[in-house]
């Protein structure tokens, strides 16, 4: 019965992140076409509308928001509507979330919130940390300021984490990518690669 049982987490484990990444995806785009649906049925003529162009639309508008994102009034209307609904409290704890998973996304061409992945060692242990700023306000450290860096500590489980100002030549650099470490420290060290 042991056996069975561990055969079928295996499977399920197996299964799971390939089932849960599809329906993810299957959900968002019938809800984006459910959505737009009604008001294109509206617009359009009766013969013009056809299944799937809602979710055309949702992608074009999404596409026009990231390019006028980056105009300063829309920016401070952005702003305006974020503190807004960081001052509710469920509402900041969910949108808090969802907008820190969304900093490991390519803004516009510019570089990401996370820099880099590097190693920092505490008595015998390495802690995974992501370097945030390479160049501190001066009025932070003064003239140290120049050999010192941002960087971030998440906890695992997405619970939490830290941001300590440490020397460069404490660091330890790594090869892996900011969305490598980040999946492996947010699961507590667990990796595919690890279990085989």
């Amino acid at each position: 019965m042991r056996r069975l049982w561990n055969t079928f987490l295996k499977g399920l484990a197996a299964v799971l992140p390939v089932a849960l990444t599809i329906y993810v995806v299957f959900w968002l785009a019938t809800t984006a076409e459910s959505i737009l649906s009604g008001p294109l049925r509206v617009v359009l003529p009766r013969d013009h509308y056809w299944p799937g162009l809602g979710l055309i639309v949702a992608f074009v508008l999404i596409l026009l928001v990231g390019v006028i994102v980056d105009a300063y009034i829309v920016r401070r209307l952005f702003r305006f509507g974020e503190s807004l609904l960081a001052r509710i409290p469920i509402v900041k704890t969910v949108f808090g979330a969802l907008k820190d998973f969304t900093r490991f996304l390519p803004a516009g061409g510019k570089g990401r919130d996370l820099k880099r992945v590097v190693l920092w060692r505490f008595n015998s242990a390495r802690l995974v940390g992501f370097v945030t700023e390479d160049h501190l306000n001066p009025r932070l450290f003064g003239s140290d300021g120049e050999d010192i860096v941002a960087v971030y500590f998440p906890m695992s489980y997405q619970i939490g984490g830290y941001t300590l100002y440490l020397h460069k030549s404490d660091l330890e650099e790594t090869q892996l990518s900011v969305e490598e470490a980040m999946r492996m420290v947010l699961i507590g060290g667990v990796t595919a690669e690890a279990s085989r």
